[in-house]
């Protein structure tokens, strides 16, 4: 975000060697065409040990600081020595031969301002007259080659929308300071060409974006400063050869390497071959050695050999620099592969090059191998078995969906693993095994206490991508599970316990990438959290302003597949074999579902109490409670199921009325007991508990096409009272409850009506729509703007000294002026006048 029209300072670097003509051009545009403002412009010429007089030339020029290199450190070591003398927040780099549009620097800021994850913009560039385009958007090969798309075509204005791009061409482009050295600037081995390639894939592969920006536009005479090199076409092919060869070994991942790199080694020698029209047929063997009919190797066709033999001089310090990308990225070669544009292509129209490169990219499968899958952990505290509860069935629904794109691992801390088969594998480890799967992972998803298992992933240098699934509030849940509890020791733990959550929900929100919830009342919720934590930094908030990137709503979902009934486990066994009298027994009923645990922070008793008052009058109405026993035995029973049943047993309702299933139904199972009951029931104190909880039990009921009957006050009474699913009652009301059920239950009329609307509102809760949030997370993820490294805000003005400070002020008043004259420059003064007086008289107050 821009401070009330403040740029920060920017510091563009231009290095010269032997080209003073055009340096001295260059660097007079940028002092005196460029639109931005004197006092926050710092110009930096880097001379790379030209000799001759190129550097008393370059120091007459007004404005301009001059660096003196000892030697010759190419443009990637020039560009380097630039860096560490420049002030700014922003760094640019300019070819010494080329102009800037005088609009170049505020465009590419602004786009830098606007997007905290932009770490760097890729100028358009045109050619000297602005006719061909130089530069719009770059693509890389599967052997390391960058190449500028649409090069030498006509600017027609196809171009002019700005676009995510690999890299920007070092001729023009803009890069956060902070994050430049963060990653270490251009490689200095490179020398020249492809370190700008290099950068942009290590800045895409540590989450930042590299934005083209067509409205910062230069222009470019191309390589004026490559034809004065002695043996340039050789020299160029050279470097070409043997850098593209080292980005590819840096920044491919291991499974993607195994396969390009042989090949690419293989790929560059029948390359130099077929560029110096070398044919091996024509080899001679005489006495045991070999030689070729002609003696004469061209240069250009040497240079490749002689880049594949210096590459392999670079490789110990080459495996250096890879550990370290390879241990601090966070997107994945197929996360990368968009940007990469079309990276089968061949880039030279050589007959016999083009025949080994179709040769070499069937024989290395190379076609598949930048399409590897993203591996993604599913971590859940809870047990997975044919019995699972809430959490589980939403841990293993997420791997099911996000299987079908990437490798899936469902995993448990829980001692209960005994899963039913999978399309994925689902593992049950110790703690300490866990920080294994976590290092096999791209992507963590996790709920509960998972991340406190997993310590590593707390850690400030963790680049590994969090999701945390804050669908459930353990602490609101807590305070009402354990507010019965009166002693002054098992007070004192319970606020101990609330404590303790807090602190890992905490953890959670400190450290997640992204957060999926499950109803827009929690979002509002989470957002709230979030804020309180000092997570919605502008950064987050500039990056997406509806902030869906960081915190979206994913409920729990339904199978796609409609419910199907293979038994009658209520009507034709439960009430079949109780003593209810004949006439009452099985399809006669008219069944209740309680389709889920009893848990402290419902209400039982009113339905309970309700449920005798109906059958006063309704003899054949029956409630059953699918479940009292949790599946996972971490969980102890709570004193709610005691005080139901007893609740029951007084009532004389027991066996007769309201039937109690002292098991879990297996999860795959629970279609059965769904489609023998004709109504389903939730119901809820009034509590914060209930306003952000989300009751997954009526889902189940939309998808048997149950009519509802629930407590008002959470996300779901809102649901079934705007769509017409059923009838909404107040909380603690048996009398209201006990009509309501009647009306579900026996006026056929309206209960058909609610089943035809739930069958249209279900399909919205399937799984696969439910989680397309974090499927498109999966797809293309990202540090959360705030995570990524280096990053700082451009809205923070460095200090300033007196003699700054005046240029500044100077510098104000004439952007004032030219803005809208004596009356802008007024209303300007008077706000910062009040402004300064609410600073002064705001720390009065505080000291």
């Amino acid at each position: 975000m821009l401070a009330q029209g403040v740029l920060p300072e920017l510091s563009v670097v231009v290095v010269n060697y032997r080209g003073a003509e055009d340096t001295v051009a260059c660097l007079r545009a940028l002092r005196a065409e460029l639109d931005y403002p004197a006092e926050r412009l710092q110009v930096i010429c880097v001379e790379n040990a030209s000799g001759g007089e190129d550097a008393e030339r370059i120091a007459a020029v007004e404005g301009v600081e001059l660096v003196r290199s000892p030697e010759n450190l190419g443009f990637a070591g020039g560009c380097n020595l630039g860096a560490a003398h420049a002030r700014g927040q922003v760094l640019a780099f300019l070819n010494n031969d080329a102009r800037p549009h005088p609009q170049w620097a505020k465009a590419a800021v602004r786009a830098l301002a606007e997007h905290p994850d932009v770490a760097c913009v890729a100028s358009k560039v045109l050619d000297w007259d602005g006719e061909k385009i130089d530069f719009v958007d770059g693509g890389l090969t599967w052997f390391g080659m960058g190449y500028k798309r649409h090069a030498g075509e006509v600017d027609d204005g196809g171009h002019d929308v700005a676009r995510d791009a690999l890299f920007a061409t070092g001729s023009a482009m803009f890069v956060r300071t902070s994050v430049f050295a963060e990653l270490g600037g251009f490689d200095e081995r490179f020398f020249m060409f492809y370190e700008d390639v290099d950068l942009g894939w290590r800045l895409n592969l540590r989450g930042w974006r590299v934005r083209y920006e067509p409205a910062s536009l230069a222009y470019h005479r191309h390589h004026a400063s490559m034809s004065k090199v002695d043996t340039a076409e050789a020299r160029e092919l050279y470097l070409l050869e043997r850098n593209a060869l080292a980005a590819l070994y840096k920044n491919l991942s291991d499974e993607s390497l195994a396969k390009a790199l042989p090949a690419a080694l293989a790929l560059a020698i029948r390359r130099a071959t077929a560029r110096g029209e070398i044919d091996p047929t024509q080899l001679e063997v005489r006495d045991g050695a070999a030689r070729a009919v002609s003696t004469t190797i061209p240069a250009t066709a040497l240079a490749g050999v002689l880049a594949v033999d210096q590459f392999v001089e670079l490789l110990p310090s080459l495996a250096a620099s890879r550990a370290e990308i390879q241990r601090t990225r966070v997107r994945t070669d197929a996360d990368l592969l968009p940007l990469m544009r079309r990276t089968m292509e061949p880039a030279y129209p050589l007959p016999r090059y083009l025949a080994a490169h179709d040769i070499l990219v069937e024989a290395f499968g190379l076609e598949s191998a930048f399409g590897a899958r993203r591996r993604v952990l599913v971590i859940t505290g809870d047990a997975v078995s044919e019995r699972m509860a809430g959490p589980a069935i939403r841990a293993w629904n997420m791997a099911d969906v996000l299987a079908a794109e990437h490798e899936v691992r469902l995993v448990t801390v829980n001692p209960v693993c005994a899963p039913p088969p999978a399309p994925f594998p689902v593992l049950g480890v110790r703690r300490r095994d866990l920080p294994a799967q976590v290092a096999w992972a791209d992507i963590i998803v996790l709920q509960g206490h998972a991340l406190e298992l997993a310590p590593e992933l707390k850690k400030a240098d963790s680049t590994k991508l969090v999701v945390c699934d804050v669908y459930d509030p353990m602490h609101l849940e807590l305070l009402e599970q354990s507010k019965d509890q009166g002693a002054s020791g098992i007070a004192e733990q319970r606020e101990r316990d609330l404590i303790g959550v807090t602190k890992v929900l905490n953890a959670q929100l400190e450290r997640g990438d992204f957060f999926i919830c499950a109803s827009e009342r929690q979002r509002h919720f989470w957002l709230g959290h979030l804020l309180a934590l000092g997570r919605l930094t502008p950064d987050i908030y500039d990056t997406d302003p509806t902030l869906r990137s960081l915190l979206d709503v994913v409920p729990f979902g339904l199978p796609g597949k409609p419910p199907q009934q293979s038994r009658s486990p209520i009507k034709g066994e439960l009430l079949a074999g109780a003593d209810i009298g004949a006439a009452d027994a099985g399809g006669s009923s008219r069944v209740m579902l309680w389709a889920g645990g009893v848990y402290s922070w419902f209400d039982p008793l009113t339905l309970v109490e309700a449920v005798g008052e109906l059958a006063g009058r309704r003899p054949d109405a029956r409630l059953v409670f699918l479940g009292m026993k949790h599946p996972n035995p971490e969980v102890p029973e709570m004193d709610i199921g005691a005080r139901v049943r007893a609740l029951s047993a007084r009532l004389g309702l027991t066996g007769r009325h309201v039937f109690f299933n002292e098991t879990w139904v297996p999860y795959e199972q629970r279609q059965d007991w769904l489609l023998d009951a004709d109504c389903g029931v939730t119901t809820h104190f009034e509590h914060v508990e209930t306003t952000f909880a989300f009751r997954t039990r009526v889902l189940d009921y939309l998808w048997a096409g149950l009519p509802i009957v629930t407590t008002d006050g959470d996300s779901f009474a809102a649901l079934v009272r705007r769509e017409g699913l059923g009838v909404v009652v107040p909380s603690e009301d048996p009398t209201a409850l006990a009509a309501a059920l009647e009306k579900v239950l026996y006026d056929e009329e309206f209960a058909a009506a609610c089943r035809d609307r739930i069958a249209v509102v279900r399909e919205r809760f399937t799984w696969e729509n439910v989680l397309a949030p974090l499927t498109a997370f999966c797809r293309s993820p990202r540090p959360a703007a705030d995570r990524l490294p280096g990053g700082s805000t451009l809205s923070k003005v460095p200090a300033l000294g007196v003699a700054g400070r005046l240029r500044r002020d100077a510098g104000l008043v004439k952007e004032y002026l030219d803005a809208g004259g004596a009356g802008e420059l007024a209303r300007r003064a008077a706000g910062r006048v009040r402004r300064v007086a609410r600073e002064r008289l705001g720390g009065r107050a505080d000291g």
